[in-house]
């Protein structure tokens, strides 16, 4: 399924896709005698049981039916409006390397180590569309092509080998970075903060693991997929990679992070950046010449099977009234 979190009367009402049209599940439920949730955590809480019902009531709605819109009309919002938490990983090796190297640092042995995460700020989060940032963002303002998790099934000390049970469904993440913030607070040693924490996109939709059952790639370390990565800034692409690429699985993620500590439904989880998936990388690399976003600037991150999420950056003002 690819589940979607959609604006309908002011409030966001718990969708799917089919056919190019976007279902209320909660109202195509009641029209096929079912009961499902009108939002996407309340879903996700239920366990597989819900996602279990979802899946009938898609399978007998109809698209033309009056719980039913046009898909290319639909008010999308993330996926996952209000996440419980968003942790972001490190998994990509030729990231990290290429990244130290273009400011003449060593790879960094600790990251063959353990999958490393920090949290950002899960009440920043935008769905398809424009994105409000704020002039100082402007300064070195980049995109970060990655691919992140929803947990569907709560655990504690979860073991690589059986994480992957644990995840609900994948999508498109854009962790938006203000550069000059990030790299001034990081040399405080605290990881990154206000160069992180204004803006996170996801989308368009949440796919279950059903979906990418031909696309896997078992192992021993847990699932990965074969599904091509690309960013585009204004319609020039700008990066290409390949899921398969992560040096560290979610599943070891998981594992990592739920060390001591309960993962809920609802959790986001990024990879983190995928090799060539950022200015910061490219520019260093000279495959670009010290190109950032600007005010304007549309980027468009796709990823095989998981679909393209387009933002286009907007800037608001300092002067804006504190509430």
């Amino acid at each position: 399924m690819k589940l979607v979190t959609f604006k309908s009367g002011g409030r966001p009402r718990l969708g799917a896709v089919k056919d190019g049209a976007v279902i209320d599940m909660a109202l195509a439920a009641k029209a096929n005698n079912a009961t499902l949730p009108d939002d996407i955590l309340a879903l996700l809480i239920l366990g597989e049981g819900g996602l279990q019902v979802c899946r009938k009531v898609l399978e007998a709605a109809d698209p033309g039916a009056p719980y039913a819109q046009p898909l290319e009309s639909a008010d999308l919002l993330a996926p996952i409006p209000k996440p419980t938490s968003v942790r972001d990983g490190y998994a990509f090796r030729q990231h990290v390397q290429t990244a130290r190297a273009n400011r003449g640092a060593e790879m960094i042995p600790e990251f063959d180590e353990f999958p490393v995460f920090y949290f950002t700020n899960h009440h920043a989060i935008f769905g398809p569309g424009p994105v409000e940032v704020m002039p100082r963002h402007l300064d070195r303002l980049d995109f970060e092509l990655e691919c992140a998790i929803v947990i569907g099934k709560e655990g504690r000390n979860i073991p690589a080998a059986r994480a992957d049970e644990h995840i609900a469904g994948y999508m498109v993440m854009n962790d938006l970075s203000a550069r000059a913030l990030q790299m001034k607070e990081m040399k405080l040693s605290l990881g990154p903060a206000k160069g992180k924490d204004f803006a996170t996109t996801l989308g368009p939709w949440l796919v279950t693991r059903d979906e990418l059952q031909d696309k896997r790639i078992a192992g021993a370390d847990g699932d990965r997929y074969d599904l091509q990565m690309t960013a585009r800034v204004n319609g020039v692409q700008t990066s290409q990679d390949n899921l398969k690429n992560m040096n560290w699985t979610f599943a070891q993620i998981i594992e990592r992070a739920s060390y001591g500590v309960r993962l809920q439904p609802g959790d986001v989880i990024g990879s983190g950046t995928c090799g060539t998936g950022c200015f910061l990388e490219l520019n260093g690399s000279g495959i670009t010449d010290n190109q950032w976003l600007e005010e304007g600037d549309t980027v468009e991150l796709e990823i095989e099977g998981l679909g393209t999420l387009r933002n286009t950056i907007t800037v608001g003002s300092d002067q804006q009234q504190w509430q």
